[in-house]
């Protein structure tokens, strides 16, 4: 059984098709900023770039959106060294997730009863996952966040699976050092939010018509100059979307096959008649 391809996911030009596009990663980006406000409601851990937000919001005057905000600037200044270009979409996700994020908190009252938590951290992880999709569906780059991961592991040549693994225990490790919320949802969000956002992706993600979007190949098997390569730090890996001519291996390997079959066809019509 052949393995489907995965949904193309390079970034697109700002200017193709915006009114389909624009209100879908600020959707994206308001769900997943709610979704981080329900998430720190519970108490009962949150993601690891959320447990160093809410441990300098404890040891500032700032609120969470602010610092989320500030997070996000100090981050992109690493994506210069790594020679990383911001889109639209990384300037959006900062601006959108602080301001969603902190409309969620003023909400979302605090002190809950346990039963009340334990659903908000099952919302919350949900609500994640599927705001993962829809935002990085759009197509409008990578956040901050993703983008110094994506960035550190084309420049290292260390696999993205690695670079985020270091980075987000580094992350996890400093906030929870400052106080934030480390937890079961800390756990149960770092095994589940990439299955759910693998879940709903292929529904979300739009597909460009006459760009050769849509015919993904397996990592290794597109040429340089073919394919560009994006990669997400919510437990998918790199994609190679091909974009241009296929590469002379499998154009070789399409002309022998071409060639084998014109013989065939020849030694049937050449073969006598019983």
């Amino acid at each position: 059984m052949t393995r489907p391809s995965p949904p193309p996911l390079t970034c697109l030009p700002l200017g193709e098709h915006p009114r389909r596009r624009l209100p879908q990663l600020f959707t994206g980006l308001a769900l997943y900023g709610a979704s981080l406000s329900l998430l720190v409601r519970a108490s009962l851990g949150v993601n690891p770039w959320s447990v160093l937000t809410e441990g300098l919001e404890r040891r500032t005057s700032l609120s969470f959106g602010t610092v989320s905000a500030l997070l996000g600037v100090l981050v992109l200044l690493l994506w210069i060294p790594l020679k990383q270009r911001p889109t639209f979409g990384t300037f959006a996700n900062i601006v959108v997730l602080a301001c969603s994020s902190d409309l969620g908190l003023a909400l979302v009252p605090a002190h809950l009863g346990l039963a009340a938590r334990v659903g908000l951290l099952v919302g919350g992880v949900l609500l994640n996952g599927l705001s993962v999709a829809v935002y990085v569906g759009a197509r409008f780059g990578p956040g901050p966040r993703d983008g110094l991961m994506t960035g550190a592991s084309r420049v290292t040549g260390r696999s993205l699976r690695l670079v985020r693994t270091v980075v987000e225990l580094a992350v996890l490790a400093a906030g929870g050092l400052l106080g934030g919320t480390v937890g079961i949802g800390t756990v149960l969000y770092a095994l589940t939010v990439g299955p759910i956002t693998q879940f709903f992706l292929p529904w979300c993600v739009y597909r460009s018509g006459g760009r050769g979007v849509g015919l993904v190949a397996p990592a290794g098997d597109v040429a340089p100059e073919a394919g560009s390569v994006v990669g997400w730090g919510r437990g998918f890996g790199p994609v190679r979307e091909r974009t241009g001519p296929a590469p002379a291996s499998a154009r070789s390997a399409g002309s022998a096959r071409s060639a084998g079959s014109a013989r065939s066809a020849r030694s049937a019509r050449q073969a006598p008649q019983e």
